[in-house]
C-alpha cells in the first residue's frame, strides 16, 4: 500500500496499488517497474525483451516481437492495466518463419 495526497480533498489517502501518476508529469519509475513485471509475468504476455523506458511526457516500449497480432496484444493489455498511463510503441516485428532457401557455408 502507498500513501499520496488527494488534491481535491486536501487529505491524505491510502492507495492499493502503485503511487497514482499525474497526467501532466511523466510516470515515475514504480510505474514503469509494474509495466516491466506485467510484461515478464503475465502468462499471457511472458515478454522478457521490451525494455520500458521513461520519457518526459510518458514510456516508451522498446524490442521486437514475432508477429503484429503479438505487439497489439502487449499494447492492449498494458493500456488495459495502465489507463491514464501515456505509451508509445516503438516495438518491431521480426521475422519468425523458418527460412526458404538453404544456407550454403563455405
Amino acid at each position: 500500500m502507498s500513501a499520496y495526497r488527494d488534491h481535491a480533498a486536501g487529505t491524505p489517502a491510502v492507495a492499493a496499488g502503485p503511487p497514482a501518476v499525474a497526467a501532466a508529469g511523466p510516470p515515475d519509475e514504480y510505474v514503469e517497474a509494474e509495466i516491466q513485471r506485467l510484461l515478464a509475468e503475465d502468462p499471457a504476455v511472458a515478454e522478457q525483451g521490451i525494455t520500458v523506458v521513461r520519457r518526459e511526457r510518458g514510456l516508451v516500449l522498446y524490442g521486437e516481437v514475432e508477429s503484429p497480432h503479438r505487439r497489439e496484444e502487449i499494447l492492449r493489455r498494458v493500456a488495459e492495466r495502465f489507463p491514464d498511463v501515456p505509451v508509445t510503441s516503438d516495438i518491431g516485428v521480426i521475422r519468425a518463419q523458418a527460412p526458404t532457401e538453404v544456407e550454403q557455408l563455405p
